[in-house]
């Protein structure tokens, strides 16, 4: 058994030897590697700079090869990372200094396989302006002082340098961005101090003279690559390529030697001394080839490209009508636009929906119809023909949302004869929506809706309250036709009118302890608010608010402090304050007082007429007597009657007010103005010591 397993183990070791295994494992090759500095090798300072290694493999399959990369600055390490990803490597410098400045290069490690950028130099400009600061501003000479210069921001070895005026007096260096020094005066008086610093980066390089020359031969090894592309001329897609790679005049004598075949970065195959590869011609694949042979620092290459016609077109995908409601029907058609028709025929080229539960049918050769889902929805529409598939983009159907019927309204209140708004609005529907204002059938007025909180104002005026209901509005948003509202259902507020104000009684009729009565009326709409003033007065006597276009306004018991000026005022929703014309009220005396006046003068009057008849006739009466005494009358022959009447046409003021009037014994009028007149005086001749006298007033 022990010698079974020792001849197996020599066998093995005999078959796979160590150049054997390395050859195994090598399925890659390093083409070039470069280093680019961006966004450019001359930045200032803060700059954010990105260096970028990229290098350029081809790989065997895809299998992922671990890459080892390596920055140097000044060929020094900077940064080193492991990958196994083919994109580039970013090494970035954030707010680039001074001390970042310096020849910048890459190199990638693949297995043990190495390669090297070319350096690209980073300059960098800008330094941050020092700042100073001591502990002291005022010293003793000799006594010290502490001075600290910061360079804010910046990095690498530096040279700070103070400053005493302009000599210099104190330099440090130090690997940070602030230095510290203990500075001494010797002599009084004033001293300016500052200070700068330097940074340190690697110096320029200096070129040295030439050596003397040498002379080396190279002679070129008789080796080559031969690539070759089957078929060699119009290649369809769906064709089958048939791509050999051949080292010509291999050289048996060097070891290392490999062949690689690769279409762009994706390495197809390798060997020794030939590759073959087949595989089916697409459009969009890459048709650059490369046959590559590398022996030992030899390499040598043979490129080649195709022309891949397209057997058909991606196709695109359309839907008619352009704009789709929910539920609404619609049709998708699908077609390439171009074909090979020497190669494909119409009948090959198949087309279909995907996702296929679309709800759609199929009504010929990529044409699809059927109502549209209430709801979002893609469709990608696939061609097919000769093992070949391709896909459209995808065509994004949002349905909108058909507009309801809209809703009239108005903003505010109808005044008329001013201006007031219309508010037309739907409660469901897709925007923009197109609004218009219709009065009587005939449009005014259109408002687009395209913002979720827009609202659709119209600004109009009627002057009739019958125009209101005139207005309607329809709301539009597809090729359908637009739903119209009802009638604008609103109060029409008409102004108010002058008031009209009526006093009762007649205002030449008031008196005291009567009833007055002001009527405040109004032609508009109600309800109105009457405010009655008296002038002399800010605040209204009474305020009420009607339903009617009238109202009262009544002062019971009228004295004469009610005498005076009035007025009201009147307003209703159209806020337009009216006023009527003013009224004096001049409140006279009362009836009863006029008549208790009156008597009383008429009395006293009469009084005074009495008194003087008796005083005359008392007079008449003596003298009479007198001649009696020496004459005897003679018989009467008739009875004689005195009547007394009195008249006036005064008022009963100027009679009160008037002294007895003067009696002359004829009809007329006294000198107070109050008229009389004597009918008659009867006479007893019989009895003359007695008289009567009737008197009428």
């Amino acid at each position: 058994m022990g010698l079974l397993l020792l001849l197996t183990s020599a066998l093995l070791s005999s078959h796979f030897h160590p150049g054997s295994v390395v050859k195994a494992q090598r399925s890659f090759t390093i083409k070039d590697i470069a280093l680019f500095i961006e966004p450019s090798s001359n930045v200032s300072r803060d700059t954010n700079v990105i260096l970028r290694c990229q290098a350029n493999v081809s790989s065997f399959g895809h299998e992922a090869l671990s890459r080892e990369y390596t920055i140097y600055k000044d060929g020094n390490t900077v940064y080193t990372k492991t990958s196994s990803s083919s994109e580039d490597l970013l090494y970035r410098l954030s707010e680039v200094r001074i001390s970042n400045t310096g020849k910048y290069s890459c190199k990638i490690n693949i297995e043990g396989t190495e390669m090297t950028s070319g350096a690209r130099k980073l300059t960098v400009t800008g330094l941050s302006k020092p700042v100073l600061h001591i502990n002291k501003g005022v010293v003793t000479e000799g006594e010290e002082i502490t001075a600290r210069c910061t360079a804010h921001g910046e990095t690498g070895s530096i040279f700070f340098y103070f400053y005493d005026d302009s000599t210099e007096i104190e330099e440090r260096k130090v690997n940070s961005n602030q230095a510290e020094v203990t500075l001494r005066f010797s002599s009084a008086g004033i001293h300016r101090i500052h200070c700068a610093y330097t940074v340190l980066v690697t110096a320029d390089s200096f070129k040295s003279k030439e050596s003397n020359a040498v002379t080396v031969s190279v002679k070129e090894i008789p080796v080559a690559v031969v690539l070759e592309i089957l078929p060699h001329s119009k290649i369809y897609e769906g064709d089958e390529l048939f791509i050999s790679c051949t080292v010509q005049n291999p050289q048996p004598t060097y070891e290392g030697v490999h062949l690689y075949l690769s279409q762009g970065n994706q390495l197809l195959s390798r060997g020794d001394t030939k590759v073959n590869h087949s595989s089916i011609a697409l459009a969009n694949d890459i048709r650059d080839f490369e046959c590559r042979l590398q022996m030992g620092g030899v390499v040598r290459s043979d490129t080649g490209t195709i022309s891949v016609t397209e057997l058909f077109s991606v196709p695109t995908l359309t839907i008619s009508p352009a704009e789709v409601f929910q539920r609404e029907y619609i049709t998708l058609t699908c077609k390439s636009e171009s074909s090979a028709p020497e190669r494909l025929d119409q009948e090959e080229l198949t087309y279909a929906l995907d996702p296929p539960g679309s709800l759609l049918v199929s009504e010929g050769p990529g044409i699809f119809s059927g109502n549209a889902l209430p709801y979002d929805f893609n469709y990608t529409c696939v061609a097919r023909a000769k093992g070949i598939e391709k896909h459209s983009e995808a065509l994004a159907l949002r349905p909108k949302v058909p507009v309801t019927t809209p809703k009239i309204s108005v903003v505010g209140r109808v005044v008329l004869g001013k201006p007031f708004q219309i508010l037309c609005q739907s409660d469901i529907g897709s925007l923009p929506i197109n609004y218009t204002l219709l009065k009587g059938y005939d449009q005014l007025s259109t408002a687009a809706v395209t913002q979720p909180f827009q609202q659709a104002l119209f600004t109009v005026s009627v002057d009739r309250p019958d125009e209101v209901s005139k207005f309607m509005c329809e709301a539009k948003n597809s090729h359908r036709e637009a739903p119209l509202s009802r009638r604008l259902n609103a109060t029409a507020i008409e102004p108010l009118s002058r008031p009209i104000l009526t006093v009762i009684p007649d205002v030449a009729e008031i008196s005291e302890e009567d009833q007055l009565l002001l009527i405040c009326g109004v032609r508009g709409t109600p309800p109105v608010t009457f405010k009655w003033y008296r002038v002399g007065t800010e605040q209204p006597l009474s305020t009420t608010t009607s339903n009617n276009n009238n109202t009262d306004y009544q002062v019971h018991s009228l004295s004469k402090e009610h005498s005076g000026v009035y007025y009201c005022e009147a307003v209703n929703y159209a806020n337009n304050v009216v006023r009527s014309e003013r009224v004096t009220i001049e409140v006279r005396l009362a009836l009863w007082k006029k008549l208790v006046i009156g008597g009383s003068c008429l009395l006293a009057l009469f009084v005074l007429v009495v008194v003087s008849v008796l005083c005359f006739r008392s007079k008449r009466g003596k003298r009479e007597a007198a001649a009696e005494l020496s004459v005897k009358p003679a018989s009467p022959k008739s009875d004689d009657s005195l009547t007394v009447t009195l008249t006036h046409d005064t008022e009963v003021y100027n009679a009160a007010t008037g002294a007895a009037p003067i009696y002359d014994g004829m009809e007329g009028r006294g000198t107070n103005g109050v008229r009389y007149s004597v009918a008659s005086l009867p006479v007893d001749i019989s009895n003359r010591s007695s008289y009567s006298i009737p008197a009428t007033v």
